[in-house]
């Protein structure tokens, strides 16, 4: 699969994150000049997760989102619906609950985790409102989701730059450092394909979640989204 469109297969994403998991943390660094690590660290600053907490990381990958949990003293629960992402995070750490599941109908009860999180997979989902409906399920009344998903940078000059990055320098710095350069060429085209952070508000919003807000970060082309399930859900 080389074109993003939102009418996405599952498969056919999953043997895409399949392909690319040995390398993907990697590449995800040297694509992102080092943000990606910065975005993660203010995913886990909103999280805010505290001892004793269950915390589920959707579309976890190989797991490396979810430690900051970890040490932050949570129970937190890996799931992705890539096997080839979960073996290599099982590899690399065997201690983790790393949990196969479909965003769109996920194997936990209802009101299960203080806190849900998905980074950088929402937009990989092929039903949107599902998932965000099904994370809403299973987070506890009074409790919260964070979303941290490629947006829409605010200042024209600069979204003509990023989007021109995505374009014609991602994908030969693809070809240099992943097993699957298609898959980032992909990854690229569904970055802009993406609604802008004022839609996935109001997406949020109509699956029940309230206090929703975003904060934009590097620019814009990255927004965090925080909602919280009320208390009489």
């Amino acid at each position: 699969m080389t074109r993003a469109t939102l009418d996405k297969q599952p498969h056919e994403v999953a043997s895409m994150f399949d392909d690319v998991a040995a390398n993907y943390d990697l590449t995800n660094d040297v694509l992102s000049l080092g943000q990606d690590r910065r975005w993660r660290r203010q995913v886990a600053k909103a999280v805010d997760a505290r001892p004793g907490q269950r915390v589920l990381d959707l579309a976890a990958g190989t797991g490396t989102s979810s430690l900051p949990f970890v040490e932050d003293g949570a129970y937190v629960v890996p799931c992705d619906f890539s096997l080839g992402m979960l073996r290599e995070g099982k590899r690399r750490h065997p201690w983790l609950p790393l949990t196969a599941g479909d965003a769109t109908r996920l194997p936990f009860r209802d009101g299960a985790f203080d806190a849900v999180t998905i980074s950088f997979g929402l937009r990989n989902v092929q039903d949107t409102d599902a998932a965000l409906s099904e994370l809403y399920r299973v987070t506890k009344p009074g409790g919260r989701v964070v979303i941290c998903e490629f947006s829409h940078a605010t200042w024209a000059p600069f979204r003509t730059v990023y989007e021109e990055y995505l374009m014609r320098a991602l994908p030969p710095v693809a070809r240099a450092v992943s097993s699957n350069p298609d898959a980032y060429v992909y990854l690229a085209e569904s970055i802009q394909s993406w609604p802008g952070q004022p839609e996935l508000a109001a997406l949020l919003q109509r699956a029940g979640w309230t206090k929703v807000a975003w904060r934009n970060l590097t620019g814009g082309i990255v927004a965090l989204h925080r909602g919280t399930k009320p208390l009489d859900a």
